[in-house]
């Protein structure tokens, strides 16, 4: 029998639904069929977590996570602020589009809103998140630092250097 011929065959048989999954199987079939669909479909397939799978054998796998603090403050909405810089912003860009067509200089752009949940640098005056604040004021700490240790040699190479010519120009004139 070629394929054809014996699909044709087995197209003919009578097919009968499977109780549990609804498929449509030949009666001899069935028998077989429905302990093997029984045993899959009374099974719950636990989910698989790949961040597990991917954390066995390294040293992170045995360190465990903390629970979240509960008693974490709810910051206060600043919805209405937000939502009058957005209509200047809408206004103060009608001014400028209407300022175009009709030839006129442009009105100055509005002043920036300040966010009141931002943290202010103390070295740059620059405003943060809590979470990047942390890190930014590390960072611009330790550059602060940094310049001002180079500006104190630069004075003092400037100051040395300024004495040696001045020694030297009293030397010429001896």
């Amino acid at each position: 029998l070629c394929w054809f011929e014996f699909y044709t065959a087995a197209g003919s048989q009578d097919l009968v639904p499977c109780r549990i999954c609804g498929r449509h199987f030949a009666q001899d079939v069935l028998p077989r069929h429905e302990p093997i669909c029984k045993k899959v479909f009374n099974k719950k397939r636990k989910p698989f977590n790949s961040f597990k799978q991917r954390l066995q054998g390294t040293e992170i796998g045995t360190v465990k996570k903390q629970p979240p603090q509960k008693n974490q403050q709810v910051k206060k909405s600043n919805w209405r602020q937000q939502h009058e810089d957005f209509i200047n912003a809408i206004q103060s860009a009608k001014e400028v589009t209407k300022a175009v067509q009709e030839g006129r200089p442009l009105p100055p752009p509005p002043p920036p809103s300040i966010n009141p949940d931002y943290i202010q640098c103390p070295y740059c005056s620059r405003r943060f998140n809590e979470a990047a604040a942390q890190r930014h004021i590390k960072f611009c700490e330790e550059q602060a630092a940094r310049h001002a240790f180079a500006a104190k040699t630069t004075r003092q190479c400037h100051a040395f250097f300024f004495l040696k010519l001045c020694f030297e120009y009293i030397e010429q004139d001896e």
